[in-house]
């Protein structure tokens, strides 16, 4: 998990404070999202805090190579995900880097990454906790694509138009 956390709360803070302060933010939820948001927080924590009393071995096995792969490729695009982020346009919309192709690579590049500490501890809980999070953390996002309306009206249309929600 210390790769991920030096990523996510080192790197986009070093990059742009604004960023970061942007990043933590969470948008206004509604009725049922609220529910939705608080099974995202819960997971969350459960899949950052799990980890440390699992255990990894390095057996070689399909599910270490799959989860080695898989959690590589997450921490590669989380990266690049934060160092985007850091970068909006003046309008504050971030469309470059590997928000031309997805419009929620940290919400992509987190869900790879668990995926990948899952496979590594061949651990059916937190794969499902993974999964859980991920369904949950739909209900955000479109929370924030209606809060990144509200902010930044017609660019962030024509940017929802021309990128997808997720691949």
């Amino acid at each position: 998990m210390l790769p991920f956390f030096l990523i996510r709360l080192v790197l986009l803070p070093s990059l742009n404070r604004e960023a970061a302060r942007r990043a933590s933010e969470s948008a206004p939820v509604y009725d049922w999202e609220k529910l939705a948001a608080n099974i995202y927080q819960l997971t969350s924590v459960a899949i950052f805090i799990y980890p440390f009393f699992m255990r990894a071995e390095a057996d070689f096995s399909w599910q270490f190579w799959t989860g080695a792969a898989l959690y590589v490729l997450g921490l590669a695009l989380l990266t690049a995900s934060v160092t985007a982020f850091a970068r909006p346009d003046e309008n504050g919309l971030v469309s470059k880097g590997v928000y031309r192709f997805s419009r929620n690579p940290m919400y992509i590049s987190c869900f790879i990454c668990f995926l990948g500490i899952s496979a590594l501890a061949k651990s059916p809980i937190l794969i499902s906790l993974a999964i859980v999070n991920q369904l949950a953390a739909h209900w955000v996002i479109k929370a924030e694509e209606r809060s990144c309306l509200e902010q930044l009206g017609e660019n962030y249309r024509l940017y929802m138009q021309r990128v997808r929600r997720y691949l």
